[in-house]
C-alpha cells in the first residue's frame, strides 16, 4: 500500500485520537503553526463527548445533546479531521492506517485513551457508565426504580477519573433522596482499591471517603470482583474467603486496556501501556509522543499517575509547545510537571475541589477545598467554557 501523498506541505503531525489529549494538542499546535503544517486529527467516532458531563447525565442532569458535539467541529486552520477506525500505527515509519489510506507524518502524537470492555459478562447484568449509552441507560433505568438494593462496581484497575465512581454514588444518593426513595434504598460502592483516589494522599482519600458515607452510602474497599449473576455478585475480600452481595440495580466502571491497535506495536512496555518520559511525553522512538490515559508514567510512591482528563490536558500543551519549537529549528524547553485538579460532584448542587503536584516527592502533594457550590458552578462553567473553545 503505498502511503497518502502528504509531500507538498512541510511538515505533517498526526495526532490520533479527539478525546481531551487530541483536541488541546491540535487546537495548540493550530495556533503555532497551522499556517506552516498540515495538522491531522484521527478519530473513529462521529460524536465527540464531553466524558466529565456523563455523570450529570446518569442522573438526568443533562440530555444526550447537551454532553457532546461533531467531532468534525474541532477543524480550524491547519487542522484536518479524519473519520474512521485505525487499522495500523508504524511508529518507525511515523504511519498510520485509517480507511485503507496510508497516512505518513513528520511528528506523531498518540492520544487513544483507553480501549473500555466488559469483563464477566457485567454488560448482561449492570450499566457501565462511562459511555454515552451506558450514562443514557442508567438514567432510564434509576427513572424507574422504586426502591431496593443499588451497587456501584470497580470491577478492576486502573480506571480513568479516580474520582468518577465516587462522584457517582454520591449524586444518586441525591437523586435517590430527592424522589424520596431513601428509606426504601440502600446504596454500596464495592472496590478493589485499599481506599478512594490513594495515589493522592492519605488525608484526601479519607476526606472522600467520608462525604462518601456520610451519605449513608456504604463503602467496600479491597473488595476484588469474581462474578456476577443478574442479581449477585460474588467477590474476594482483603480479608480472605469469599462474599456474596445480592442487588436490584448495578453500575460498573468498564476494564481498561491499551487500545488493540496500538499493543500490536512496539510503543508498549512491560506495564502494558505506552511508557514515556515522563517530562516531556517522549517515547523511545523520534518525534513520537504519547498522552493521556494511553500512557504509563510511575511515580515515586510505585504506583502509576493517575489516568485523567486534566494530565491530558496539560500534557497535550507541553507536547504542543515543544513540536512547534522543533519546527521552528528552536530547543524544546517545555516539561510536564505532574500538576493536576479535579472536581468532585457531592450532589445538591455542591462539588469538592482537589489539586496538587503529582510529581511532589516522595509522596503527591495533593490538597482538597472546603467543598461549596462553587466548585459545582466552576466544572459547570468548564463545561461551557471547553464546547466554546475547541467546537
Amino acid at each position: 500500500m503505498k502511503p497518502y501523498n502528504l509531500s507538498h506541505m512541510s511538515k505533517t503531525i498526526l495526532v490520533l485520537g479527539a478525546g481531551t489529549g487530541g483536541v488541546v494538542t491540535a487546537n495548540e499546535l493550530s495556533k503555532k503553526v497551522g499556517k506552516e503544517t498540515r495538522i491531522l486529527i484521527f478519530e473513529k467516532e462521529e460524536n465527540n463527548v464531553f466524558a466529565p458531563s456523563l455523570l450529570w447525565l446518569m442522573v438526568g442532569k443533562r440530555k444526550l445533546n447537551q454532553v457532546l458535539r461533531k467531532t468534525r467541529k474541532i477543524a480550524r486552520e491547519g487542522v484536518e479531521v479524519i473519520i474512521g477506525e485505525i487499522r495500523k500505527v508504524d511508529p518507525a515509519l511515523i504511519s498510520v492506517t485509517v480507511n485503507g489510506k496510508e497516512y505518513k507524518g513528520d511528528y506523531l502524537v498518540v492520544s487513544l485513551g483507553v480501549e473500555q470492555v466488559s469483563e464477566h459478562n457485567l454488560n448482561n447484568f449492570g450499566t457501565d457508565f462511562y459511555t454515552l449509552d451506558g450514562a443514557a441507560n442508567f438514567n432510564e433505568q434509576l427513572q424507574k426504580f422504586k426502591g431496593g438494593k443499588i451497587v456501584a462496581l470497580i470491577p478492576s484497575l486502573p480506571f480513568k477519573c479516580p474520582a468518577a465512581p465516587y462522584e457517582a454514588v454520591m449524586l444518586i444518593e441525591s437523586y435517590i433522596r430527592k424522589k424520596g426513595l431513601a428509606d426504601k434504598t440502600e446504596i454500596s460502592l464495592y472496590t478493589p482499591e485499599p481506599g478512594p483516589m490513594p495515589v493522592a494522599g492519605k488525608e484526601l482519600s479519607a476526606a472522600v471517603r467520608q462525604m462518601v458515607e456520610t451519605k449513608g452510602i456504604k463503602y467496600f474497599p479491597g473488595h476484588q470482583f469474581i462474578s456476577a449473576t443478574e442479581k449477585t455478585l460474588t467477590f474476594n475480600p482483603v480479608s480472605g474467603g469469599s462474599k456474596i452481595v445480592d442487588y436490584d440495580l448495578l453500575v460498573y466502571t468498564p476494564k481498561h486496556q491499551c487500545p488493540s491497535v496500538i499493543k500490536q506495536t512496539l510503543l508498549v512496555g512491560k506495564s502494558g501501556w505506552i511508557e514515556v518520559n515522563r517530562n516531556t511525553l517522549e517515547t523511545t522512538f523520534l518525534n513520537v509522543y504519547a498522552i493521556g490515559d494511553i500512557t504509563y508514567i510511575p511515580l515515586e510512591l510505585g504506583k502509576p499517575l493517575p489516568k485523567a482528563g486534566v494530565f491530558a490536558h496539560n500534557q497535550a500543551e507541553t507536547v504542543a509547545h515543544n513540536i512547534a519549537q522543533k519546527i521552528a529549528g528552536k530547543i524544546p524547553d517545555k516539561t510536564f510537571n505532574g500538576d493536576g485538579q479535579c472536581f468532585i460532584e457531592l450532589g445538591e448542587g455542591k462539588a469538592g475541589y482537589a489539586g496538587g503536584n503529582f510529581y511532589g516527592s516522595p509522596l503527591p502533594l495533593v490538597k482538597m477545598k472546603k467543598p461549596g457550590f462553587i466548585w459545582h458552578w466552576t466544572k459547570v462553567w468548564f463545561e461551557k467554557y471547553w464546547f466554546f473553545k475547541y467546537f
